[in-house]
């Protein structure tokens, strides 16, 4: 491989963090780039990024942030991988906090939580559970219950995927919808309309969950649900390599490279695991180059662009809901997308 598109994502994430505050907001992104960042000194074997995320974890533990929605429990991942690291008792706390929330959160269908939880922006939206909750609610508590053996924990992460695709999945295009309204019994949008960062949340997280359960008996259906995802995206890759905010209207969206750089990394993570096969291998490398390529150096700054604002299904309107939302450059969530990529990158043989 060329080592060049790792050491461009490397250089971007040194940048960011000499650049940011690391006081970032208790949230899904924020969580979702700072574990990225823990993965990438782990697979580097350093300690590069360690001050700039504990620095983080010594801002909330002054200043408790409220744990109430999948979007609030995803910075554990941080709060955890800190601990581990650093054996600061007040981090375990923390993620202690997440954990209880996983826990003793109401369940709204199965064993799925109302993915905006208790929050007061809850109180706005239909009770529904997201898409997104397979990366924010369900990655972080297979990987601590993995390395805690709780076997409750484990359960209610593997469970996820079956759940989540049961409400969520198109059982004729095996794409994902972004949610499922309890109350309505139906999943929205309605139409077929296949937004791309949920469809990438999808195709990335499962992996790193099944890195973490085992031969739990979820197991082989989170491959099958895996597997479909993968199959069903790979024809609307484009020519360059991206693929668009939404993505089964080919051209008639835009491109969205942290939908990209997830798809990059869900394909080349599912060869590695043996699941996928070699076809994937160059997809998920076209898709990976491309974000890569797409980087702009601009006097001493390093900007990822092409990335679309969070993302709400609305209630009215929402195939405009997905095209008309602004691009910008560097979110949080993108950068985490790209570095999870860019591992995987490196680690092919």
């Amino acid at each position: 491989m060329d080592k060049a598109y790792f050491t461009k994502v490397l250089d971007l994430a040194t940048y960011i963090t000499k650049t940011w505050e690391p006081k970032m907001k208790w949230m899904w992104g924020e969580a979702l780039f700072g574990y990225a960042l823990s993965m990438l000194d782990d697979h580097l074997k350093t300690d590069q990024f360690t001050k700039f995320l504990a620095d983080y974890c010594d801002y909330y533990v002054t200043h408790p942030p409220r744990v109430d929605q999948s979007d609030t429990s995803a910075p554990g991942l941080i709060t955890y991988a800190m601990q581990k690291k650093t054996k600061n008792p007040e981090y375990e706390k923390l993620t202690n906090r997440v954990l209880y929330y996983i826990k003793n959160e109401p369940r709204l269908i199965e064993d799925s939580v109302n993915h905006l939880g208790n929050s007061p922006e809850g109180k706005l939206y239909p009770k529904s559970i997201w898409v997104d909750s397979l990366m924010m609610f369900s990655v972080f508590p297979s990987l601590y219950a993995k390395e805690n053996k709780d076997p409750e924990m484990m359960d209610i992460a593997s469970r996820q995927p079956r759940i989540m695709a049961k409400y969520m999945q198109d059982q004729k295009e095996k794409l994902w919808y972004h949610c499922y309204w309890t109350k309505q019994k139906t999943h929205y949008p309605r139409r077929k309309i296949f937004w791309g960062r949920g469809n990438g949340w999808v195709i990335a997280a499962l992996p790193m969950i099944l890195d973490n359960i085992g031969d739990h008996e979820e197991k082989e259906n989170i491959i099958k649900i895996f597997k479909e995802t993968a199959e069903a995206l790979l024809p609307y890759q484009r020519e360059d390599g991206a693929f668009e905010t939404v993505f089964n209207k080919v051209g008639m969206t835009y491109r969205e490279l942290s939908f990209t750089a997830l798809v990059a990394a869900g394909f080349l993570h599912g060869v590695r695991l043996g699941i996928l096969d070699e076809t994937y291998q160059e997809a998920g490398i076209k898709a990976y180059k491309c974000v890569v390529d797409a980087l702009v150096y601009k006097d001493d700054a390093i900007y990822m662009p092409e990335i679309s604002g969070p993302t709400i299904p609305m209630p009215i309107f929402p195939y405009l809901g997905y095209k008309w939302i602004p691009k910008n450059t560097n979110w949080s969530y993108g950068l985490a997308a790209l570095i999870f990529a860019a591992i995987e990158y490196d680690l092919i043989k």
